[in-house]
């Protein structure tokens, strides 16, 4: 199997090497999974969606800390677990996220989870280093919350906003497929915003939904993707494949096996357009391969699909306000 294929749901290779990033011999973990190491270093790579959970499972399992030694002491198996058992039977979603930012202070004193009306905190007690892991961190503990919360409640939960509080990281591109297209970069601690009505939302598990729901947890809901940009991701993942020469729209419903019709439809519903996915596609991994590779401007630019390297100059300073070179050197600084 092509672990680095692009099926219809994958994730970013930022994801692989953050929830790496303080594992000891990450590549041979990685290798005894059939996964190449390849993914820590490669922002363009990408591994399929299932494989990532099963990866998630497999280090928890191997580590016995399902909080792949980033903090200062291990979440031993069976955490998660507890976290589900505190949060169900409780009245409503605020009740059970309040039990919740009770039972992570017993176990994870490294971050703290703060409930207000309309916002989901996270801030943390010292820093955590090196910064991929602080960057898994931070999204590990908000995506667990999120997840769970939108199990508990029996629906899905849109966040209106996320301040992520580091700069913004190469696989950003997925951001708006996980969590909000309203992401921004900076500050000290996350935040990030909903609606205050849905934490009046009454809670409808109870202890005996929990076995079902643990089978494949926590990988399974370690990377959601928003089911109100179902298209959006699926095209995504055709554009990842052959971005240097991209398919029309009618050649990606087709390989989606969907009339043109039904992929117009639902483009409108989800807000979006194929040239909104294409430009944004382009911006993603332009930005990655400026970031992080070595590459010169004038073949990252023949790798994205652009016919003269000035059309991409053009395109990176639109993005980022700086021209190809002075946007790397910056970013590595």
């Amino acid at each position: 199997m092509n672990r680095h294929s692009h099926p219809r749901a994958s994730v970013a290779g930022g994801f692989v090497a953050g929830m790496l990033a303080a594992v000891p011999d990450a590549k041979a973990l990685l290798q005894a999974d059939n996964v190449s190491p390849a993914l820590l270093k490669d922002p363009a790579l990408r591994l399929p969606l299932a494989d990532y959970a099963a990866l998630y499972n497999n280090v928890v399992r191997r580590l016995d800390d399902e909080g792949f030694g980033l903090f200062s002491r291990p979440l031993h198996l069976g955490t998660f677990e507890f976290l589900c058992r505190a949060m169900v039977g409780q009245g409503t979603l605020a009740d059970a996220l309040a039990r919740a930012a009770g039972f992570l202070r017993l176990v994870l004193p490294d971050l703290v989870l703060t409930v207000t009306a309309g916002t989901i905190e996270i801030s943390e007690t010292g820093r955590i280093t090196p910064p991929p892991a602080r960057v898994f961190a931070f999204e590990w503990l908000l995506r667990l919350v999120h997840g769970l919360s939108c199990w508990l409640v029996g629906r899905s939960l849109a966040l209106d906003s996320v301040q992520f509080p580091y700069a913004r990281p190469a696989h950003a591109g997925d951001y708006a497929l996980i969590y909000t297209e309203h992401a921004t970069f900076g500050g000290d601690r996350l935040v990030a915003r909903l609606a205050p009505a849905l934490l009046a939302l009454p809670v409808v598990r109870d202890a005996n939904d929990v076995p079902g729901f643990l089978e494949g947890a926590p990988g399974k809901i370690a990377m959601l993707y928003r089911r109100d940009h179902e298209m959006v991701r699926q095209i995504r993942e055709v554009l990842l494949t052959q971005i240097a020469d991209p398919p029309s729209l009618d050649e990606v419903a087709h390989r989606l096996q969907l009339s043109l019709r039904s992929v117009q439809r639902r483009l409108k519903q989800e807000g979006s357009s194929y040239r909104a996915i294409k430009d944004a596609v382009r911006r993603d991994l332009a930005l990655a391969r400026l970031e992080q590779s070595t590459r010169p401007v004038a073949q990252i630019a023949l790798e994205l699909g652009y016919s003269e390297p000035s059309a991409f100059f053009r395109a990176v300073v639109g993005w980022t306000g700086e021209a190809p070179s002075t946007y790397r050197k910056r970013a590595r600084a």
